[in-house]
């Protein structure tokens, strides 16, 4: 049985949720409302405060889609009552953003700005020239604008210069002086 599938969803206070026809589960709370149709093998059962996951029988499929139907239920949960964040520091020199208005105006060492406007339910803020904190209550739109920015400019090997995510590792490789005559 699916460890992640089997586990309960608890339902925080002030978060609203109701599976209507077609397996479509809707979860209003504090930051917003999210739907997402589940597949119809799955069955979804709330009593009080609790949503619980089932599978009808431990064929493949179903199998594969337990443990990703209680992770989006989850999601939606923590979504709307906490929200989702990504944030991107920028490294180099001149490198740097700003927010004018609802659009996110980089300078990434091009001869021109980079202007990404925000999108329904993603919210920008700039505290920093050099950092970027992406917020909104959907993990998968939070992550794929996240995504988007670091495209821009993804941090090259040799001196770090780039987009890249808070905490995240670059490996630096040598340059040509670095390496060894034979």
């Amino acid at each position: 049985m699916s460890r992640i599938g089997r586990k309960p969803i608890a339902i925080p206070a002030g978060v609203d949720v109701t599976v209507g026809g077609d397996n479509l589960v809707t979860v209003k709370g504090s930051k917003g409302t999210l739907s997402q149709s589940i597949h119809e093998n799955m069955e979804i059962a709330i009593d009080g405060s609790i949503i619980m996951v089932h599978r009808p029988d431990d064929s493949r499929l179903n199998r594969s889609l337990h443990g990703l139907s209680r992770t989006l239920i989850a999601n939606m949960v923590e979504g709307v009552s906490q929200g989702f964040k990504k944030e991107l520091d920028i490294v180099g020199v001149g490198y740097r953003a700003q927010k004018q208005g609802n659009s996110l105006v980089m300078n990434l060492g091009y001869s021109h700005q980079v202007i990404m406007p925000e999108i329904e339910g993603i919210t920008i803020e700039v505290p920093a020239p050099g950092k970027v904190v992406v917020n909104g209550s959907d993990k998968q739109k939070v992550g794929q604008f996240a995504a988007e920015i670091r495209k821009k400019r993804p941090p090259e090997p040799y001196k770090g210069k780039g987009v890249r995510y808070t905490g995240e590792h670059v490996r630096k490789k040598e340059g040509k002086a670095g390496k060894g005559k034979k």
